[in-house]
């Protein structure tokens, strides 16, 4: 087992990192910039490293500060997190190369599922459904036509590279097909430094389904259940549950088997999440996330298992402490992410947090490192807590969530939160009657 991990994120995730690492014994290193100097689990952490200034590319995207950083401390792995490197090829090599432990997938995995065409490639070869839809990149808009015409309109431009929504279009006739080719490659260009787009069926109104697996070097692979992520705004994710809403058992048992079997197929190694959309009784890949997710909590909410601790164990070279005949799955768990954001337009407010409290109680759980007296940066990304509940059926769940939200307290900053009790009033969230549509074009009322 490693002596000492080099948490190279921040966040509530760095601090979830540390608690898992701290109850397996093993002694922690936190990285960070100037303007989280103050960060919770920088003041926790057995060691800490200032890596650079604010901007992410000049710290927490800066492989020879982390690497540097790790070497002068004595740490033997590196938990790259959720963003920023987590899903870095050449990162997870440097660090083998230098003679570290990266806690993640193998390099070739992550290379593989983070080209989204040769990853739709090798799902279908691995036997999943995919989506209807170029086997290749799109050069030319005469093929985008051909493509197009082949699959049936609307169809969606994805950028190859892609992810969060960015480099994504919709042309839904022949008649804008070129604008939204044209528009997809300028966006993909600029958000991943690569214009490469594939051609995918538009699906009208499917759900967000993703499966957590969970693989070692001694060949055992296992699911834990699916999550529900169709509550989304500009294909960002709002609230998670688990188990979805629109599943069945037998869908659920016909969906994870084959998941299993394709991830056995590959080797596959540590977390990862199979993503799929969801219609009409079938099941489509679009996706793989080769990290730990910032939804993982319901599913441990759920089945129990801590996932951090054991996607540790699994870097480290132990087995798996389970099967998939010893998984059980109890209750159900919603997350919320509550963001600093004003919860009407949507803008970021960063600042000061003049008060804090969480709430608690049976069943309960908020994942965050807010504080009193914590200024909450503009650099980054907005989420500042998850708000985790689980009951003993979908139905106290959300009467738990209710209550939770309402003892919500974080002041001098807008914060989501007032977004979640009103989505949790919402009789189409309720009846669990919502696809990945819903939440802008008819609870926000616009389309985003």
């Amino acid at each position: 087992m490693f002596e000492k991990i080099l948490i190279a994120n921040r966040g509530d995730v760095a601090l979830r990192i540390h608690r898992a690492c701290r109850e397996m014994g093993i002694k922690t290193v936190a990285v960070h910039s100037t303007a989280d100097a103050g960060a919770m689990h920088v003041r926790l952490a057995d060691e800490s490293v200032c890596i650079g200034p604010p901007p992410a590319r000049d710290s927490y995207l800066n492989i020879p500060a982390i690497l540097s950083a790790a070497t002068i401390t004595g740490a033997d792995a590196i938990h790259p997190g959720v963003g920023f490197l987590s899903e870095n090829a050449d990162f997870a090599e440097i660090i083998a190369e230098h003679g570290l432990t990266f806690i993640g997938p193998k390099p070739e995995h992550i290379r593989l599922m983070g080209d989204k065409i040769a990853a739709r490639r090798t799902a279908a070869e691995l036997g999943l459904p995919c989506v209807p839809g170029s086997e290749a990149e799109v050069t030319s808009l005469d093929e985008a036509a051909a493509v197009a015409d082949g699959i049936g309109y609307p169809v969606l431009i994805k950028a190859a590279a892609g992810g969060g929504g960015r480099g994504m279009k919709i042309a839904r006739g022949p008649e804008n097909l070129a604008e939204a080719v044209t528009m997809a490659r300028t966006e993909a260009q600029a958000a991943f430094g690569s214009g490469a787009v594939y051609i995918e069926r538009y699906l009208s109104g499917p759900r967000h389904i993703e499966l957590q697996m969970i693989g070692d070097s001694h060949g055992t692979v296992v699911h834990l259940g699916e999550r529900d992520c169709s509550l989304q705004r500009r294909h960002q994710k709002v609230l998670e549950e688990t188990p979805s809403p629109a599943l069945n058992d037998h869908e659920r048992t016909r969906i994870g088997e084959r998941a299993v079997a394709a991830m056995r197929a590959c080797g596959y190694e540590s977390l990862g999440t199979i993503e799929f959309l969801y219609e009409n009784g079938e099941f489509y890949f679009i996706e793989m996330n080769t990290r730990l997710q910032v939804e993982h909590p319901i599913t441990e909410m759920v089945t129990g298992i801590d996932l951090v601790c054991e996607q540790i164990r699994v870097a480290s070279g132990n087995r798996l402490g389970f099967t998939q005949d010893q998984l059980t799955f109890s209750g159900h768990s919603i997350e919320c992410r509550i963001n600093a954001e004003d919860p009407h337009r949507f803008t970021p407010s960063p600042g000061l947090v003049t008060a804090y409290h969480a709430p608690g109680g049976l069943g309960v759980r908020v994942d965050s490192a807010l504080y009193a007296g914590y200024e909450v940066p503009a650099q980054y990304d907005s989420l500042v807590a998850k708000l985790v509940v689980h009951g003993s059926n979908r139905n106290e769940c959300l009467l738990r969530l209710r209550r939770a939200l309402d003892e919500f307290v974080i002041e001098n900053i807008a914060t989501t939160v007032p977004l979640h009790q009103k989505l949790t009033q919402a009789p189409g969230f309720i009846n669990g009657e919502y696809d990945i549509h819903w939440l802008e074009h008819v609870f926000l009322g616009s389309d985003g």
